[in-house]
């Protein structure tokens, strides 16, 4: 049995969050394993992983759309997927996540498996016994509380102590720009000794079946000499365990860098609840008149304030600056901060933030990673040098070359949205709706919503409507189905219509995932159709929506939506039309597969 943890994490940080995360726990149950799952959403992270279960897991697994904090995951084996997939597929990404540790399930044979064994065992063997001789050999790691001086002092006495005795040395640093030089499985598998050097947490899993001598950065600085000699007198481990540890390491996949997109959904999933929040301020006041916000003094003018004035000001600056946390960690947020704050004043919305974003994060990594300190002055570079530079270079470049574009094409994009009728009006529905049911969640689902949201901020709300109509189709509709031809659907099904009936009116369309995994080539199709119709009607009708979320519970609040009747006619069209197709779709069940009405 494998001890298993797993971290799940989409954007918005609700279905697909907690629906991979169940899908995980019920797949591993059923296989014979442990697993514990920690989900990160909006509302903050739940079943937070201890450091019992760090310690005890032998696998990582990482179902996340957007940016995860690796650092206490150091040294584990660690596999990545999406959360679609894990809700997909959680049986293949538990045998793929499995086979990175040797563990292979009987009913999925891989061909050379066995003959693979040997291999690593023999790898390993050579490494021990090429470590027989004299004691050449040490890895470190240096850590501070703060991350900065400390930290990369140690690390410079530390190599200049092993020079001077003849032995090879690397130190990783642990500091507040993220982990530098940081140990590979390779290194950690062929040295002899391994040597911690801090005054915060470090996980040394990764160093199972090694020497390893545990003291503070302080004694690494200031007794070098005396930390390597405790460290190299430290008894050599059991036989087996180095074995073991080699194993582990030869087993690791490398980290894969995140991509464009998934830097873009950290910077949405930060954004979100802001947009949210501010958006159903912003229609609370409507409650007292569409224009009762202009009398100062009023309540309605404060919740203005908050919504419109306070919580929408922050949306593009949060956009970009964790879009710039995702490339390049700490370093990246303040310029990533100001950046979109540059946007937002030059009125290049969101589309300036996302350039200012992606211009902040590579810019503060290619700071970090190519400007060279002398250790005493290491200290600079996060509270002074990088700060100071990509901000400088962030803010010149909005201010100078991204800024009037971005503004020009913006402004372009509004008059064009605003000023919709007809032909062009189907279309954008068309697309914008079935963008939101093609996947369901998925990666076309959320750009459509990434678009709708981002328009928010220049006051275009057409868009957001008609992906907010849309995106509860797929799981009324089939919900529909499942009411009005029973012989169409198991006793299971029946009752799953009415979960997705609820997840639906509440603006979750993963509640449709269920049926589209076990039947794709009727339900997804359906979806599409419904949800496109829906799009379309919407736009036609010039219906908007100033909040971001909520569902059908927003369309109680007065003057959240334009034009309400036809909205909710929209809806019901392409509810109604998503069930009538999936019914002629489906064929009736044998009569002992459904449950009579």
């Amino acid at each position: 049995m494998a001890r298993i943890i797993a971290v799940t994490a989409c954007p918005t940080g609700i279905a697909h969050t907690y629906m991979a995360a169940e899908a995980l726990k019920k797949t591993a149950a059923l296989m014979g394993h442990s697993i514990r799952v920690e989900t990160q959403g909006a509302a903050g992270a739940r079943d937070i992983l201890d450091e019992a279960d760090l310690a005890q897991a032998t696998l990582l697994i990482l179902a996340a759309d957007t940016h995860v904090e690796m650092t206490r995951f150091a040294g584990k084996t660690v596999y990545e997927t999406s959360t679609s997939t894990a809700i997909r597929e959680p049986q293949a990404v538990l045998d793929a996540a499995l086979a990175l540790i040797g563990i292979r399930t009987e009913r999925r044979p891989e061909p050379g498996a066995v003959a693979a064994a040997p291999t690593v065992a023999a790898t390993a063997i050579a490494q021990v016994d090429d470590a027989s001789g004299d004691i050449r050999r040490i890895v470190a790691i240096t850590a501070c509380p703060t991350g900065i001086a400390h930290t990369f002092m140690a690390a410079e006495a530390l190599k200049k102590a092993a020079a001077r005795h003849g032995y090879t040395i690397k130190v990783e640093t642990q500091g507040s720009v993220g982990a530098r030089n940081t140990l590979s499985a390779e290194e950690i598998a062929t040295a002899d000794v391994v040597i911690i050097g801090a005054d915060t947490h470090v996980d040394t899993s990764r160093f199972a079946g090694k020497r390893v001598h545990e003291t503070s950065v302080g004694r690494a600085l200031k007794e070098t000499d005396k930390v390597l000699q405790e460290a190299l007198a430290l008894p050599a481990p059991s036989g087996a365990a180095p074995l073991r540890a080699a194993a582990h390491a030869a087993a690791r996949t490398p980290e894969k860098p995140a991509g464009a997109y998934k830097h873009l959904l950290t910077g949405v999933s930060y954004m979100l609840p802001i947009v949210v929040a501010g958006g159903l301020v912003i229609a609370l006041s409507f409650v007292f008149g569409i224009e009762a916000f202009k009398e100062k003094g009023t309540l309605a003018a404060s919740l203005m304030d908050i919504g419109g004035g306070a919580a929408f000001a922050l949306m593009i600056p949060v956009l970009a600056g964790f879009i710039a946390f995702s490339i390049a960690d700490r370093p990246g947020l303040a310029p990533g901060l100001v950046g979109g704050m540059l946007a937002s004043q030059l009125q290049a919305g969101f589309l300036g933030g996302i350039v200012a974003g992606f211009i902040a994060g590579y810019i503060a990594r290619y700071l970090r990673d190519h400007i060279h300190l002398p250790a005493h002055f290491e200290g600079l570079k996060p509270v002074l040098l990088i700060p100071l530079l990509a901000t400088l270079v962030v803010g010149l470049l909005m201010i100078h070359v991204v800024g009037s574009p971005a503004r020009a094409i913006m402004e372009g994009l509004t008059r064009f949205l605003q000023g919709l009728s007809g032909t062009n009006a189907v279309l954008l529905g068309l697309l914008l709706g079935g963008m939101m049911a093609v996947d369901m969640g998925g990666p076309i689902n959320k750009a459509a919503y990434t678009f709708g949201v981002g328009l928010l901020a220049s006051n275009t709300f057409m868009p957001m409507a008609a992906v907010m109509a849309a995106g509860m189709v797929p799981p009324l509709g089939i919900a529909l189905a499942t009411f009005l031809a029973r012989n169409r659907f198991s006793a299971d099904e029946q009752i799953a219509g009415k979960a997705a009936a609820v997840l639906g009116i509440s603006f979750i369309t993963e509640g449709a995932i269920p049926f589209a995994a076990k039947d794709p080539l009727r339900v997804i199709p359906a979806c599409v159709a419904g949800a496109a119709t829906t799009g379309a009607l919407s736009m036609i009708f010039g219906c908007t929506l100033h909040a971001p979320h909520g569902g059908i519970f927003v369309l109680a609040i007065p003057n959240a939506v334009g034009q309400l009747l036809p909205y909710v006619g929209a809806i019901a069209v392409g509810t109604l039309l998503t069930a009538l197709v999936l019914i002629v779709l489906k064929k009736p069940l044998p009569a002992n597969g459904a449950v009579a009405a």
